[in-house]
């Protein structure tokens, strides 16, 4: 199974945006899955429902740091590198899927939604593309990590 598929996958066991993306990587940044799972669990939901950033995109941008980030705070030109990574990261995310942003990835109005979150059913999955979304971010990442070998 590929890390997109294994993403989407997770996303259906209950697992959030965020959490989903992180979780497939997990092995690979030598974390384990109750850190992962944990790291990421703020960042469902736009960050915590907020429907902002999307947190499998968020999660690309936690894998990149822990892949490529820089450590000192000193280092103008990795920060610059690790920036552009994580600009050019959120453009193809946004040019396969219009946008980075939660809230208008599913169409929703401006501002937060509320805190609970939503029951997983087979309509909640029907209606919604984050199954999709997890999968184009972990398809992303994994091109990404190939072509770093």
């Amino acid at each position: 199974m590929d890390r997109s598929d294994q993403a989407a996958s997770l996303f259906r066991e209950g697992y959030n945006c965020a959490q989903a993306v992180l979780l497939a990587f997990a092995d690979v940044l030598s974390i384990d899955k109750k850190t992962a799972a944990m790291l990421s669990s703020s960042f469902g939901g736009g960050m915590g429902r907020l429907r902002e950033v999307c947190g499998a995109v968020s999660s690309m941008f936690l894998i990149a740091g822990l892949v490529k980030g820089y450590d000192r705070p000193d280092d103008d030109e990795a920060k610059a590198a690790h920036y552009q990574l994580i600009q050019t990261l959120a453009y193809k995310f946004k040019e396969e899927n219009g946008s980075i942003i939660c809230r208008e990835l599913l169409g929703l109005a401006e501002g937060a939604d509320f805190f609970m979150p939503a029951k997983r059913t087979e309509s909640y999955y029907a209606d919604r593309p984050c199954e999709k979304l997890v999968a184009d971010a972990a398809e992303i990442m994994e091109n990404y990590l190939r072509e770093l070998r």
